[in-house]
């Protein structure tokens, strides 16, 4: 997708390591302008330096905070005179926790994290890409949005809320030039899943076992995944999840 991209003004939240530091560089590569967005200001570095693009432009922020969606755009007003697709791929793990081992704290920040920085960030993009009617959302979702397991409690719960949320968006507003989907990956092996490789790798090789395609996949899988539904051949492709779970869901 080789310039693919070009002149095209693209946000991605989660952008200092995993799935969202590949989406950012693989957008880069395809000549895109990218605003990278975490709260991890060494991933973000690492992330620029990588990248050596002047097309790359790193804001470190919270993205549960309403402040860091405004601070987004204004930083996106400054590079581009447009903004055209919003990649919502910032999120934690709630290390499988069930109900009883879930305090309110606990769920407030997974929820904060997961779902409600999403519709921080819709709210503050919205009306621009009303205004020129065109934008494009790919949201991050999970196996998690769509079955139980595949998370704890709160986690799925967001993850669940997430798959909602983007379809009514997508209903809302494709008549206005909108289209939001959501991405459902399965095992991705990325920083946040680095516990399931710790020891002797016994919980990845089990996860491994368990899924149809036998591995993990990468991260650059679902950044790869990100552009085709971001491109405009998926132009028709409007309000769904898509699953990148190496068969997980078809067992």
């Amino acid at each position: 997708m080789t310039d693919a991209f070009q002149n095209q003004t693209v946000v991605v939240t989660g952008a200092a390591s995993g799935i969202g530091a590949a989406q950012a560089e693989k957008f880069i590569a395809a000549g895109a302008t990218v605003v990278a967005v975490d709260n991890n200001a060494d991933g973000l570095q690492q992330l620029a330096e990588k990248c050596n693009s002047a097309s790359l432009h790193t804001l470190v922020g919270d993205v549960s905070n309403q402040a860091t969606s405004t601070q987004t755009l204004t930083r996106v007003n400054k590079v581009s005179d447009h903004l055209d697709i919003v990649c919502n791929t910032a999120g934690v793990l709630d290390a499988y926790k069930p109900a009883m081992d879930t305090s309110f704290a606990d769920w407030q920040h997974i929820l904060n994290v997961d779902l409600n920085s999403q519709f921080l960030m819709v709210k503050a993009v919205l009306p621009q890409m009303l205004a020129q009617h065109h934008g494009v959302f790919v949201n991050m979702a999970s196996i998690a949005g769509l079955v139980a397991g595949g998370g704890g409690i709160a986690y799925t719960a967001a993850k669940h809320a997430i798959i909602g949320m983007t379809k009514q968006l997508d209903i809302d507003y494709a008549d206005q030039g909108i289209r939001a989907n959501c991405l459902a990956p399965g095992a991705i092996n990325t920083p946040m899943n680095a516990a399931d490789f710790a020891g002797d790798g016994h919980m990845a090789k089990w996860v491994a076992s368990e899924t149809p395609a036998k591995r993990w996949a990468t991260a650059e899988e679902v950044a790869d995944l990100t552009l085709f539904v971001a491109s405009s051949k998926a132009d028709y492709i409007h309000g769904v999840t898509i699953p990148i779970d190496g068969g997980w869901l078809a067992k």
